[in-house]
């Protein structure tokens, strides 16, 4: 938020330099976060004076230019070639002299240099007053007051106004400070805490008075708890113009862009006063009566900015009597009601709405303004008649408007500040230090709460409408506590404090795992729960019905919980590879969210992601790609770390993966892995392969918790390999060779693994190779060669009798 300290002055009579205001706005809460210095015109016409032109003749190389001899108030005149038409002899007017710089309405600068024009000298440039950013006009040089002195600065013709603009990041719960009064009204607790006392000068409104009910426009609110405030008046006579120069520079001053005076007045006393208000052009309400209602589901609506937007029945709306759509309350205004060059009459609102609804609509339709951010946080609901008499003085003083009617002031159940007891006691135990009450009473007082009664042992205190965030007795404290100063507070250099360790083995097994993952070269990521609803789309394993929908959704983009932790991985994976980090290794333990009936489910989830080369570049290393059985070795190891073994292979039904498969026990499934669809990636934009693997970390955990890990001496005696490459049929599963393996050897074989598979032209129609790899030790003693060779002669027997594999 942008607070301009020429503002600020107008509140309170400081000469403190902007750095020290802006300590001390932050030791009060409100954190400065930078201070710029702006200018009513850029570069604040340093280098420009006024001159005399002495003598004005034509140039005698072109027909539209004149050599001027000009006064600038030093020792000799200087020449200066000009092309303007209306430049003549006798005439004060404005010099850039040479070294300065002027802005174009882009802000970019030019330097004037010394310089030949069709072979004559000229020393500067008379200008024009779009070249000095004081209009628009270019049909000629600005002309000045003939009785200004050469050489007087420019500056102070035209009181350039310099200004420091704190930029505050201020917290959400502090709705009060959402204006130049609001901060205002901090600052001078603060000046007082330092011992500078400052009257705080709020605008008057006294002189507000009804000129003529001519224009008479009724309010009819619908529903109280939305709009539990609305206040209205007309104002008849109006011109729409430019703001007068003071408004225009307060409101660049702090990033906004002046349009005409009405809704540069109604802007002002928002960022002055923190009221939200809104112009309508009178003659466009149908039957003088302003309804504030919902309408029908669907209803379209155009705003300001030409969009056509889809109402909901949810959306509170100002209408005439017709329910004709106005604006979007508390949001946004209509196109077709707005204030225009042709407006003679307005219908000036001022209102407080309820908080949530706001938010909801201003959610809704993807707009944030400056009324619904206020709005949205909770506005002083004492300030909504204030604020349009306020508005409406300034309207009548700079657009010669009539007040042309009473304020209609709906407010059915006036809301009653809050009551709160503050104890003593609970301070100092809070604060940690004993302040002296009688310091208390006075910065409560100088926060404008206050007390109505006191006790030995604490206050009774009122709180103002204005501190919505102040309910609690730990709040009040909060607030003694930022005006006392945090800096003041004592501390012991002793420190205390107590720690106690919780023995939990998931967490234990967890670190075990992200351990050897980090040891193989892999990074945690930790991407965002919530998601895109479009990803379902991407897999028909995924249903719409199980979406945990969020009710209040930041955006589109994070609207609901996901089902899966496949696409918020893949988001991370494309932004490297865009970002060419091209050799990827991530994993992350995150949960997943669904939704089944009236219930609720979270799963908890281990997920790999590999991409590129198995290793980063180097010289002693040759780049080798990861696929998918350095993937499959990778999950190996991790179950087998977990004590997790003899698994069951099955190709997995997953249609994200283009090749995968499931380790499972029994019917329990453990994790997928495999290659992901090109179809997914293309979604991310990701061109090269990527391995992905899901682990069930839940169900790991379960079975990791029951099981004891064995430990056996290492064996005494080497084991053997032997590998055979089998051609099978196309529908023969890797689990079928498995199974028959341990069959037919069940003493001394160990291990069986595929570590290939071929299917391509080469091969008969319907079959396939599978290369397997069996280890075979015996326990007690060396196997002999024969052995070794009975054993896999018995192998391949069995092999080839049962699913009718032939030796390649």
């Amino acid at each position: 938020m942008k607070i301009s300290y020429n503002w600020l002055k107008q509140f309170l009579k400081t000469d403190w330099e902007p750095a020290k205001t802006g300590e001390l706005l932050t030791d009060l809460g409100l954190e400065v976060e930078g201070i710029e210095v702006k200018e009513s015109i850029k570069g604040s016409l340093k280098g420009v004076v006024v001159g005399e032109v002495l003598t004005c003749v034509q140039h005698p190389n072109a027909d539209r230019l004149k050599i001027t001899t000009v006064n600038l108030g030093l020792d000799l005149p200087v020449q200066i070639v000009c092309g303007a038409p209306n430049v003549a002899a006798g005439q004060k007017v404005p010099v850039a002299t040479i070294g300065t710089t002027l802005y174009d309405a882009k802000g970019d600068g030019f330097k004037i240099k010394k310089g030949k024009i069709r072979g004559e000298e000229s020393h500067g440039m008379i200008c024009a007053e779009d070249e000095l950013g004081l209009g628009s006009g270019h049909d000629g040089i600005l002309v000045l007051d003939a009785s200004l002195k050469p050489g007087t600065p420019v500056a102070d013709v035209f009181e350039i106004e310099t200004d420091a603009v704190f930029e505050i990041g201020l917290t959400p719960n502090r709705s009060d400070a959402m204006s130049h009064f609001g901060v205002a009204r901090d600052l001078r607790a603060g000046f007082l805490q330092n011992d500078v006392t400052l009257e705080l000068i709020s605008p008057s409104v006294s002189n507000f008075h009804v000129d003529e009910r001519t224009l008479r426009i009724d309010v009819e609110v619908e529903d109280k708890e939305a709009a539990p405030r609305y206040c209205g008046i007309t104002i008849t006579d109006v011109t729409v113009k430019d703001s007068p120069e003071w408004i225009q520079n307060r409101l660049k001053a702090i990033g906004l862009t002046p349009k005409n005076n009405i809704v540069d007045i109604t802007n002002y006393v928002l960022h002055e006063l923190g009221q939200p208000l809104h112009a309508f052009d009178a003659q466009k309400i149908k039957g003088n009566k302003v309804l504030v209602k919902t309408l029908p589901e669907g209803t379209k609506f155009t705003t300001l900015d030409e969009v056509e937007r889809t109402l909901s029945d949810e959306d509170i709306m100002i209408c005439d009597e017709d329910s004709n759509p106005l604006c979007i309350a508390g949001v946004f205004g209509g196109l077709e009601s707005g204030v225009s060059d042709t407006t003679t009459s307005i219908f000036l609102e001022s209102a407080y709405f309820n908080p949530v609804s706001v938010r909801k609509t201003a959610k809704r339709h993807g707009l944030n303004t400056d009324a619904s951010f206020r709005f949205e946080r909770g506005i002083d609901i004492n300030m909504t008649e204030y604020a349009l008499k306020r508005a409406a003085l300034l309207i009548e003083e700079y657009a010669g408007g009539k007040m042309g009617s009473d304020i209609s002031d709906f407010y059915p159940e006036k809301i009653e500040d809050f009551q709160v007891f503050l104890s003593y006691e609970s301070a100092y135990r809070l604060i940690g230090q004993e302040i002296p009450k009688e310091t208390i009473k006075n910065i409560l007082a100088s926060l404008e709460i206050k007390i109505n009664s006191e006790t030995e042992g604490g206050l009774g205190l009122t709180i103002p409408s204005y501190r919505t965030d102040v309910q609690r007795e730990a709040d009040i404290i909060e607030e003694i506590l930022r005006v006392y100063g945090y800096n003041n507070i004592q501390f012991s250099h002793k420190l205390n404090t107590s720690i106690s360790f919780e023995s939990d083995k998931s967490v234990k097994i967890e670190n075990v795992i992200a351990d050897q993952l980090s040891a193989l070269g892999f990074n945690e990521t930790m991407a965002n729960s919530l998601t895109k609803p479009s990803y379902i789309s991407l897999s028909e394993n995924l249903n719409e019905e199980a979406n945990v929908t969020m009710l209040n959704p930041l955006s589109n983009d994070l609207k609901v919980m996901r089902q899966s932790m496949l696409f918020s991985g893949l988001e991370s994976v494309s932004y490297n590879i865009n970002r060419k980090n091209t050799s990827l290794k991530f994993y992350e333990f995150g949960k997943t969210y669904h939704k089944f009936n009236n219930t609720y489910e979270e799963v908890k989830h281990l997920t790999l992601f590999i991409s590129g080369n198995r290793a980063n570049e180097s010289w002693s290393l040759s780049n080798k790609t990861a696929d998918f059985f350095y993937l499959k070795g990778i999950v190996t190891n991790l179950l087998g770390r977990l004590g997790i073994e003899n698994v069951k292979t099955t190709p997995s039904k997953n249609d994200v993966f283009s090749e995968g498969i499931t380790f499972s026990l029994g019917k329990i499934k453990l994790v997928e892995f495999g290659v992901l669809a090109s179809s997914v990636l293309k979604e991310f934009g990701v061109k090269q392969e990527v391995l992905f693997a899901d682990f069930s970390w839940d169900t790991l955990l379960k079975l990791t918790t029951k099981k004891n890990i064995k430990v056996s001496d290492l064996p005494k005696f080497p084991v053997v390999r032997r590998d055979l490459a089998l051609l099978i049929d196309s529908d023969v599963a890797f689990k079928e060779i498995y199974n028959l393996a341990f069959q037919t050897e069940k003493k001394l074989l160990k291990e069986v693994d595929l570590f290939d598979v071929y299917e391509g032209e080469k091969l008969p129609e319907g079959k396939k190779s599978y290369a397997v790899s069996f280890l075979i030790q015996d326990e007690t003693k060396t196997l002999a060669e024969k052995q070794i060779d009975k054993i896999m002669q018995k192998l391949q027997q069995s092999f080839e009798k049962n699913l009718n594999a032939v030796l390649r």
